[in-house]
């Protein structure tokens, strides 16, 4: 398969392309990783890789949502296993670039636009990358508005989409189809059975979306959110005020915890990071105790033996003293700790969508969801 640029049919305004700076990459890497709440792979190095691909010649751009045409040809795209190999095993660098290839191969025409999977994490910066290397803008949108930790788990799926037939490529080059699943779990069973063979990261680009569709059903101006959300915490930083504070005005959230990691609980199991960590509370919770559940991202926050947040909504843990988001596999025993609850995007709270990203979806029946009231 040609790894050449690809001649999209559709020519796009200049005046509506955004080209990102490492300035704008800096603050991604901030504003994924506090979206991704612990997952979407650690952003840190797809901050490197980002990097490396504008200063290699790549240009990473993105178009708005509402200028995507109903016709275009847009297909997702993100990183699929646990957080922990992304962050200790080094990547080949093409995997996203030869899913696109085989999608092309496979339907018979070109990919018109490349499409965010979720924002959260690493998984901001593939799609840009693979966009640079195709030639292809990146739209302002993404399928979660945060990161979760299996692929049907986006409003592309929870909305309609079929994501087969699909391809996962991995960091040895090998390259698998997934044809047909009869279901959207089907789809996210074969493929974690698959990523787990593959040393449990690879990546993975579902079926062809319309541009119709996803203007619709993607949650919309993700990466000026997350890039908006960085910039917040800089400069916060800058004037030597609270990133903690400026974060939840931006996202109009609440600092439910501070508290000292006393116990963690992790490991790797069936393609997932799953534990739990245990904290203290300190300052202005000085005496309570709290946790968080987790796979691969923060799922439930518990506060005194009782729900305080839940999915779909959004938990993030914070070093208490920069305001950066720490992902599951950076947590460590004795970390200081800013917990955050944030709202989840109108799209995540339907009855539709609870079925799929609420507490039951992940094994919580007796959890009634409620949804985080800003602060």
């Amino acid at each position: 398969m040609p790894e050449t640029v690809t001649r999209s049919k559709f020519e796009y305004d200049p005046a509506d392309i955004w080209v990102l700076d490492r300035e704008d990459i800096e603050a991604l890497e901030i504003g994924s990783a506090i979206l991704g709440t612990g997952g979407g792979g650690n952003p840190y190095v797809g901050k490197l890789r980002a990097r490396q691909a504008i200063d290699d010649g790549f240009t990473l751009s993105v178009l708005p949502l509402d200028k995507v045409p109903d016709e275009a040809c847009c297909v997702s795209l993100g990183g699929i296993g646990a957080p922990v190999v992304g962050y200790e095993r080094i990547r080949e660098g093409r995997e996203g670039l030869r899913c696109v290839r085989a999608i092309e191969e496979m339907q018979g025409f070109p990919v018109d636009l490349i499409v965010c999977e979720e924002i959260g994490g690493s998984n901001a910066m593939e799609p840009l990358i693979v966009g640079g290397m195709t030639g292809l803008p990146v739209v302002d949108c993404d399928g979660m508005g945060r990161a979760f930790p299996e692929m049907q788990m986006t409003t592309y799926s929870i909305y309609g989409h079929t994501s087969t037939p699909s391809v996962m490529c991995d960091v040895h080059g090998n390259i698998v189809i997934f044809q047909h699943a009869v279901t959207e779990l089907f789809h996210e069973r074969m493929a974690r059975a698959c990523v787990v063979a593959q040393g449990g990261g690879s990546d993975l680009a579902s079926a062809p979306m319309t541009g119709a569709f996803l203007k619709k059903f993607a949650i919309p101006n993700s990466y000026t959110q997350a890039v908006s959300l960085g910039r917040a915490v800089i400069d916060a930083k800058r004037r030597h005020s609270d990133p903690i504070a400026a974060i939840c005005e931006r996202e109009n959230g609440r600092h439910v915890f501070s508290g000292k990691i006393t116990d963690l609980k992790r490991h790797l199991r069936g393609g997932f990071v799953v534990g739990e960590a245990m904290l203290s509370g300190i300052d202005n919770h000085h005496g309570e105790d709290a946790s968080v559940l987790i796979q691969n991202e923060n799922l439930v926050f518990n506060r005194e033996g009782e729900v305080a947040v839940s999915v779909p909504d959004l938990i993030v843990v914070l070093d208490i003293d920069s305001g950066h988001a720490i992902t599951t596999e950076m947590l460590r025993y004795g970390q200081r700790v800013a917990i955050l609850a944030l709202p989840c995007h109108p799209l995540l709270q339907s009855p539709a969508a609870l079925e799929v990203v609420g507490p039951k979806a992940f094994g919580f029946p007796d959890i009634v969801y409620r949804p985080v009231v800003g602060g």
